[in-house]
Order: C-alpha cells, then structure tokens, then sequence
C-alpha cells in the first residue's frame, strides 16, 4: 500500500484514488472504507463510486461540484477513515458441479499441476475467496485466495462462448462467469445459481467486500437447485464470516 494515496484526473467527470500498486485485503479494506465514507457523507455531485483490487473511481457532475471542492472532500474524508466502521462481511455458498460437461478442463488442471481430479475439487472447495470487486460482465466476481497448488494457465484459444455459471480457473484466479459470454479460463464446473438476474430485486448477487465458498454437488443437487431457482423458490446460503478463520459455516 502506497504511504500516500495518488489522487488520478481521469476525464472531466472521473477522478481515481490510489492506493497501492499490490493485491491485497489491507489495500481492498481501505478501497471499501473509503467508498463506505463517501456513500455516508452522501456528497452532492458524486453521480458512482467504481471499487478496482488497488483504487476507487469517483464519477462526478463537475457542475455540481467542482474538482477542487472534490479533493477537498475526498482529502477531508480519507483523513478520517479510522472511524469507519466497515459491516461484517457475509460469505455466500456457491453450489458447484465439477468436471464432466460442465467442467471440461478440470483435467488439464489437474495434470498442469501433477493433482487427480479429485484433489483439484477438494483443494478449490477449502477456501474463503474474498470478492475484490465486480467488473468485466455484469456481476463477474474479481476473487482472491485460490491456493497456488491449482493455478493453470489460460487456453490458448479462447472460447466463443462460455455458458453462465461456468467456474474456471485462469493462472492465479478462479472465477465465475454471471452471463453466456467469450472466455479463456481453464473451466472446472458450473453453478445453477445466477449471479446476475434483472428480475430480481438485487439483479446483482454477490458484494465486493463479502467472500464466497464453492461447494461441490453431484448432477441431481444440481437439477434440485436448478428447479428451485426456476420457480423462486431457492434459498441462496449465506452467513456470517468468523473473524481471524478460514472455517466454512452453516446457514
């Protein structure tokens, strides 16, 4: 993390914070601190806040406020970010059906990294993957924390089309796909939950700041939960993060 924070003129209506050049939770705990700040002091003129792993873009209508009363502002809040008080974060169960046709590249992932499939699976599923932020497609998880013992390569040739719900994997990252979109992510499976879903109330599942487990489920779970969630009646599972742990709750 940067000992000062870079303030970045981008555009006429965009300025960008900052603050670290590095992937981390204590830079993404200021990133989120810094937004909470802004969201609570409600500042006339800040038309969306954009979180990315190390900044925060600030889009404004200059002729609400001007850049300099901007700066002022941002300068006034960052000083008084230790009083902020971020929510506790939620973890939110991802149910997951490995391999097959739904994961077919668990295989080159479990021989890129001299694992079974079965090992790749348990490996995946034993981790707390903080949600840096959103982007790419609508609800696109940016996730941090897969182990280092599962990180492959992208494909060579991307795919034209990769369904929704599909889990991939791409060097260090995993990640899931929210909409039918091209892809080169090494996928491992798919999920029946939607990520993203414009009827419902929050079209967006997931939350920067929030973490997510994966949970692995056999083809019948899977068709279960598929059918709940076609007649609304599925319960999406999430629970409280235990501070200091990277244990799985229940819901």
């Amino acid at each position: 993390m940067y000992d000062e924070t870079k303030y970045l003129i981008a555009g006429d209506k965009a300025l960008v914070m900052e603050f670290g050049n590095s992937i981390s939770e204590e830079v993404n705990n200021k990133i989120r601190s810094m937004a909470a700040a802004i969201e609570t002091k409600n500042i006339k003129g800040i038309v969306e806040l954009v979180p990315t792993y190390r900044s925060l873009m600030i889009h404004y209508h200059p002729l609400e406020i001007s850049y300099n009363k901007l700066m002022d502002t941002l300068n006034e809040l960052e000083n008084q970010l230790e009083t902020i008080e971020l929510p506790a974060p939620q973890i939110i169960e991802i149910p997951t059906l490995y391999g097959g046709e739904y994961g077919p590249d668990i295989e080159n992932v479990a021989k890129h990294n001299q694992l079974t499939v079965e090992e790749v699976i348990k490996i995946h599923t034993s981790s707390e993957y903080l949600i840096y932020m959103l982007g790419f497609t609508p609800g696109f998880p940016y996730l941090g924390g897969m182990d280092s013992k599962i990180a492959t390569p992208r494909l060579e040739s991307p795919r034209t089309k990769i369904n929704a719900g599909s889990v991939g994997i791409a060097g260090g990252q995993t990640g899931i796909y929210p909409i039918d979109s091209p892809g080169g992510w090494q996928l491992i499976g798919r999920t029946p939950i939607p990520l993203y879903d414009p009827r419902r109330e929050t079209p967006i599942l997931l939350k920067a700041g929030n973490y997510i487990v994966f949970k692995s489920i056999g083809a019948n779970e899977y068709k279960e939960i598929e059918e709940a969630v076609k007649k609304g009646t599925y319960h999406y599972k999430s629970y409280p993060k235990k501070e200091g742990s990277d244990q799985h709750g229940t819901s």
